[in-house]
């Protein structure tokens, strides 16, 4: 299983996921996305992974946006074909955490739940 978590040293919801998976020694990458970001294949996996949970990839990118961001209006009037790109040039408008299991699975936000059938 391999885990990476995406997200940054500020959010609480980031520390209690990277938390969750050393209480059960399961072994993650940490990506900080304020230092390194995310790149353009990694979204596109994400969004894919969760495209098959939310119905569509338009819903995907609404579900890994944070509209609660500072910056949410740069996004918020932008065409859907156009948000993906948006995301990449400024990572802080994610959601956090975003946790990736391999390519096959994804979800956002801190969700126990899910993570423990990854086991």
């Amino acid at each position: 299983m391999a885990i990476q978590i995406f997200g940054s040293s500020k959010s609480f919801d980031t520390k209690k996921a990277l938390r969750w998976f050393a209480e059960r020694r399961i072994p993650v990458q940490e990506v900080n996305l304020k230092d390194k970001g995310i790149s353009a294949g990694e979204l596109e996996s994400v969004i894919s992974c969760l495209a098959k949970t939310c119905g569509s990839r338009t819903a995907a990118v609404e579900e890994l946006t944070d509209n609660t961001a500072k910056d949410y209006a740069a996004i918020s009037y932008l065409e859907d074909s156009a948000k993906p790109q948006k995301l990449l040039d400024n990572p802080l408008l994610l959601r956090q955490p975003i946790v990736r299991n391999g390519k096959t699975a994804a979800t956002v936000g801190y969700r126990p739940d899910v993570w423990e059938e990854w086991k």
